[in-house]
């Protein structure tokens, strides 16, 4: 076997330009998929991070039933909602969990009746990893021991046509289904530069929400902020055992319209990848195939030594796995050298932050990660392609008859 490596690494530098260029193409091909993966990732941090932090975090863990009910805004407490926060934060990619109150109703004043969603707080615990406290534009955030005063959007605000100190009444069902209303007073407006989700949630202390929907110091939901997105699956499968008779998802469960974005943009970009690939594998099969047509009497001299035309093939096969190897670390060199230096400097996105609504979210630059994340799968098609590619030159050249061979000229 050591004979045949030394003469496959010796025979795919005998021409060496030829061997650089389809090196290059493979390497360049498998850098810019992680260059991509590592834009993606940037992306996803500043915008899905963004956006999952906003509509409630990570991970949440709701009562049984919660999910069946859901669409009904059932008020079920949480059994130990202390003990779900503890377990939380034990783990090492929790930065933070809180408890929440999550339910709807409606806010009016002379304008009208709007449809909100209510979400009573723990603001000490929330506001380091809030981005709803990192934008407000008018007033102040919430204090724990705030009572009748509410946090609005800026899109609402608007709608509304209230200002910071206005009242305004608010209505919504108790765990008994009973009708509560309460006069709020606006003490903040927030403002994410998306007006939609904006008019559609609003906020107020938890002890104000225990107060006015009957939990008398009970939550129905915990919120669980992790470091990065993308870990979510993996905490799970921890923190599920540790919470039994808990409902415990991420965020793609509760949020299925966001999980479907983020997946629509990775298939669009895993097919795209396989096709750079494809024709990297192209130009690996072009290779092999000169090489057949040019080494015809070595193929006639190999076998007339008494190799064996699988030996021969062997032999084909290894070179092009052996170009795909040398492609692949030629990319990752090129992938982590583009990544760790656009890491450290960052896109400037800001300019862009109008096109969509999910793109206000961006806040200033994109980071891109160095694009691990799929790194394996990538190097590993790649590697696949180019033995594929090798197979038919490596046919050709196994069936060449020696005597013939022998004589071509």
């Amino acid at each position: 076997m050591t004979l045949y490596l030394r003469l496959a690494w010796r025979n795919i530098w005998r021409h060496r330009r030829r061997t650089i260029i389809i090196v290059a193409a493979m390497g360049l091909a498998l850098a810019m998929m992680m260059m991509y993966d590592g834009l993606m990732d940037g992306f996803n941090n500043a915008i899905y991070g963004n956006a999952i932090r906003v509509m409630g975090g990570n991970i949440q863990v709701h009562a049984p039933g919660y999910r069946e009910k859901v669409d009904s805004n059932p008020l079920l407490p949480l059994a130990n909602d202390e003990a779900v926060v503890k377990a939380a934060l034990a783990h090492p990619d929790v930065i933070a969990a809180s408890r929440r109150i999550q339910t709807g109703g409606l806010l009016s004043n002379r304008e009208g009746a709007f449809t909100v969603g209510i979400i009573g707080i723990e603001p000490e615990v929330e506001a380091p990893n809030s981005l709803i406290a990192e934008n407000i534009t008018d007033g102040r955030w919430l204090a724990a021991e705030d009572q009748d005063v509410i946090l609005l959007g800026r899109g609402l605000a608007d709608v509304m046509d209230v200002q910071i100190g206005d009242r305004i009444t608010m209505v919504g069902s108790d765990v008994h289904k009973q009708n509560r209303q309460r006069t709020m007073t606006v003490t903040g407006i927030y403002d994410l530069g998306m007006p939609t989700l904006e008019k559609q949630t609003v906020y107020i202390s938890l002890a104000e929400a225990q107060s006015l929907f009957g939990l008398r110091a009970q939550s129905t939901e915990v919120q669980v902020i992790l470091n990065d997105i993308g870990k979510e699956a993996r905490v799970v499968d921890v923190l599920a055992p540790a919470m039994p008779g808990y409902e415990v998802e991420s965020w793609d469960k509760s949020y299925p319209e966001l999980a479907n974005m983020v997946t629509s943009k990775n298939v669009v970009m895993d097919i795209f990848s396989v096709v750079i690939e494809v024709i990297a594998g192209i130009g690996v099969l072009n290779l092999l195939l000169m090489a057949v047509f040019e080494r015809t009497r070595e193929i006639g001299l190999l076998g007339a030594m008494g190799l064996k035309p699988r030996q021969i093939a062997s032999l084909f096969i290894l070179e092009g796995t052996m170009i795909g190897v040398v492609g692949v670390l030629a990319g990752i060199v090129l992938g982590l050298v583009f990544n760790a230096s656009f890491g450290q400097i960052g896109f400037d996105y800001s300019s862009y932050a109008g096109i969509a609504d999910f793109m206000a979210l961006i806040s200033g630059r994109v980071y891109p990660t160095l694009g691990l994340s799929k790194l394996f799968w990538r190097a590993l098609t790649i590697l696949i392609i180019t033995t594929l590619a090798a197979w038919i030159p490596a046919r050709e050249a196994s069936r060449r008859e020696p005597a013939q061979a022998l004589h071509y000229v």
